[in-house]
């Protein structure tokens, strides 16, 4: 009788085993995502201080987890780990985080981008509505028992700019489009958008004033960088139709304010929805707080149930791929800062 042919399975290689971790952790005390951390995974050893003092004592580091910016603070603990191999910003903004040590040094960046898209989407939506639904008016209407109606608008048909077509200018997007409207995102790489359902156009930035100009509405969800401070300036808000509004969940400086000032105070657009500032918290004499066009969040869009447990959890998936020696996730470019 012949011999069974047996056929060699393809090898697979055995999954890497994590190495052994130690891990800086910048928190203040008591921050509430510290739980998240405990009880470390097999093999990882979390040392936790709020000043760069508290890891004078402490084993190299093999990764930094910043759970709070500050510069001086990053600075001094980037002084005491000068080969470390791995930064992991908590939060998805690195204009805090990007001190001149960080950049200049061999490790890499990363953040918590897609932790906070789907929440900041929702405040868009819900500024958006604000607008033309008049909310402020109802409100008003109803505390003083006047019965007031009037025309409202519908999102249904209008266009949305999005300045900044990244993890939540497209999360937006997937947000307005049910509602009818149409998308322009403003990108670097205006080649990523090619058939992108969500998008009816990608514009390079050089045409950000044409897309303002086109646009119902525009979002800002840009990051700040040397590139974008001030990108949305007077003569970009000078192109915004009169019935716009500009929701910015990016960062304050992004969009001139004293500009975004004068074109609310002047009516030339219909109002701002703004979670971020140029200084925060916003001062109490600001005249933002006092402009009836004006919907003001006290840069809390994201703090959402859930919000510091989720930015966690991205960084400890990217520890898990560090430990194994995978390619890390949303690994951040220091020289263009995002």
């Amino acid at each position: 009788m012949p011999a069974k042919l047996v056929i060699p399975s393809p090898f697979v290689a055995p999954p890497a085993q994590p190495r052994p971790v130690v891990v800086w952790v910048l928190a203040r005390p008591g921050d509430a995502g510290l739980h998240v951390l405990n009880p470390p995974p097999e093999g990882v050893r979390f040392v936790v201080g709020s000043e760069p003092e508290a890891f004078d004592d402490a084993p190299p580091p093999d990764a930094v987890l910043d759970c709070w910016s500050g510069r001086r603070r990053i600075a001094g603990v980037l002084e005491r780990a000068p080969e470390l191999p791995w930064f992991h910003s908590r939060s998805a903004g690195l204009d805090t985080v990007l001190v001149p040590e960080l950049v200049a040094s061999s490790a890499i960046l990363t953040n918590g981008r897609g932790a906070f898209s789907s929440s900041l989407a929702e405040f868009v939506v819900a500024s958006l509505l604000y607008f033309v639904k008049d909310l402020r008016r109802l409100v008003k209407s109803q505390e003083a028992g006047t019965w007031d109606p009037f025309d409202m608008e519908m999102l249904y048909g209008r266009t949305l700019g999005i300045v900044g077509y990244g993890d939540i200018g497209r999360a937006a997007a997937e947000r307005v489009r049910p509602l009818g409207m149409k998308v322009l995102a403003l990108r670097r790489r205006t080649e990523r958008s090619v058939g992108d359902p969500l998008v009816d156009e990608a514009l390079p930035p050089e045409r950000l004033n044409e897309l303002m100009a086109r646009a119902d509405d525009v979002l800002v969800a840009l990051p700040l960088t040397k590139d974008t401070r001030g990108l949305v300036d007077e003569a970009a808000l000078g192109t915004m139709k009169p019935g716009g509004v500009l929701v910015n969940v990016g960062r304050g400086a992004v969009v001139d304010e004293a500009a975004l000032l004068e074109a609310l105070r002047e009516g030339r657009i219909r109002g701002a929805a703004l979670d971020v500032f140029e200084t925060e918290p916003l001062p109490a004499d600001h005249p933002l707080w006092s402009l009836p066009n004006v919907l003001l969040a006290p840069h809390c869009a994201d703090n959402v149930p859930g919000w510091v447990e989720d930015s966690m959890h991205v960084f400890l998936k990217n520890l898990d791929l560090f430990r194994r020696g995978e390619t890390l996730l949303n690994v951040a470019d220091k020289s263009r800062g995002y």
